[in-house]
């Protein structure tokens, strides 16, 4: 069942009431007795949890979940069999590639 916030337009006084859907509204203030007690428009009280939301799935507008894990597991997995094949290839092919220490073009190295 809703809890609709009611609020009276007379005294102020403010309450919380658990009704069914079905249910006339109130209409009569507790505190004071004034027909001026009416529903408020209030954001609903739940949240959506998990997967298959907008705010979790969608919102970002990226990959999301098992998508966005495969194509990191694929984007970290192909420098490195890159790196592995080319390691038993002849010393003149790492002699023509740049260092990784920048020792500069004046060296005989390059």
């Amino acid at each position: 069942m809703p809890i609709y916030a009611y609020k009276c337009d007379a005294c102020g006084h403010a309450k919380d009431v658990l009704q069914k859907i079905s249910d006339a509204p109130l209409t009569d203030c507790p505190a004071c007795g004034a027909p001026k007690f009416s529903k408020q428009l209030t954001a609903p009280g739940f949240q959506l949890k998990g997967t298959g939301w907008y705010a979790t799935d969608f919102k970002g507008g990226g990959a999301t979940g098992a998508a966005a894990s495969t194509a990191a597991a694929s984007d970290a997995a192909a420098p490195s069999s890159a790196e592995s094949s080319g390691g038993s290839a002849g010393a003149s092919e790492s002699a023509s590639a740049a260092p990784a220490t920048g020792c500069g073009s004046s060296c005989a190295c390059h």
